[in-house]
Formats: C-alpha cells, sequence, structure tokens
C-alpha cells in the first residue's frame, strides 16, 4: 500500500496536489491511502510499503512550522518521494537550508544521469517560492544551480522540487514500480 502524505493546510487544494497522484496510482491499480501529516499514525507509516510527500500551493507554508512531523523520515528504509514541499521537507530534515526562489512555468532540467526514467534534457514544471540547498549525504541529478532531483546517497528517498504528476508522471510510476 502506498501512503499519500498531504501538506496542503487548506483540504481544496488537495486537488491540485494530491488527487493528480491518486489518479497515477489508479492508473497503476495500486492501493493507497491519504493522511494529512497532522493527522499521520505510526501504524499509517508501519503499514505502508512506499510513501509520497505531496506538494501543496504557493502562499502554503504551514508545514515549515511543524517540521518535527517529519522526523519519522530520518529513521525510515521505506521507499519516499518527495514532491515540492515534500522535497523541502526531506532537505531541511537533512539539513539544508530552505531559500526563496520563486519559479512558476515549464523549465528544461538537464539530468546528468536517470532519475527514475528522467534523463537528458527534459522539460519540468515548476511551482515553488523556496528551493533547497543539496542536503548532506544526498546527490544531485540536475545540472542546475538549484537541487531539483535529488536522492539519499544510501536510502531510498527520492525528492523533486519540480512537479512530476503534472508532466512527467513517469516519475511517479517508476518510484511505485
Amino acid at each position: 500500500m502506498i501512503l499519500l502524505i498531504s501538506t496542503c493546510k487548506n483540504k481544496l487544494h488537495e486537488l491540485e496536489f494530491v488527487k493528480p497522484i491518486e489518479k497515477i496510482l489508479i492508473n497503476l491499480k495500486t492501493e493507497f491511502k491519504v493522511k494529512h501529516y497532522l493527522k499521520l499514525l505510526d501504524k499509517d507509516l508501519i503499514s505502508s510499503e512506499k510513501i509520497i510527500i505531496c506538494g501543496t500551493s504557493l502562499k502554503d507554508n504551514e508545514f515549515t512550522n511543524n517540521q518535527d512531523s517529519f522526523s519519522w523520515i530520518k529513521q525510515t528504509n521505506k521507499p519516499v518521494l518527495g514532491i515540492c514541499a515534500g522535497a523541502q521537507i526531506i532537505s531541511k530534515i537533512f539539513g539544508a537550508d530552505i531559500l526563496k526562489k520563486k519559479e512558476i512555468g515549464f523549465f528544461t532540467e538537464d539530468f546528468k544521469k536517470d532519475f527514475l526514467g528522467l534523463k537528458g534534457k527534459v522539460e519540468v514544471y515548476h511551482l515553488h517560492n523556496n528551493c533547497t540547498t543539496l542536503p548532506k549525504d544526498f546527490t544531485k541529478y540536475t545540472n542546475s544551480k538549484i537541487p531539483q532531483a535529488i536522492k539519499h546517497k544510501t536510502k531510498p528517498i527520492y525528492a523533486t522540487l519540480f512537479h512530476p504528476e503534472v508532466r512527467n508522471k513517469v516519475v511517479i510510476e517508476n518510484f511505485i514500480k
């Protein structure tokens, strides 16, 4: 079972940031459940096979005030994929700094090696007000200054600052497979 973690303060925003991922999982005939990070229980983490931390809207930074809710990430050995807000959470948990950097729209990223099915020059969709520095023990997969796609060096923890549910569904599909 896949656990989708919503970071949306406003439930309505889940239509944009959680529902598209749900649709991908439905198409893959994959069992999943959605939980808001403030309602997450240990049993949710234990019963999940893989975890996706979804993004949220531009003006919603409430998750940054609740970093303790994500302390489990450092201890888990389960595969985790953080998308936008999820990438910021993962990066912060592993010691990176959060920086102001607004990017909205389609950008071409150059993937220097395969990242869950993306390689070479690929158009991706950005929608964020913040970015991060590269966290310790992570590898950056793009040539851009900002770590747009990263993976932990020894754990199956992935993060994308861009939104693969919009343009690059293969990232989520390969993460699930």
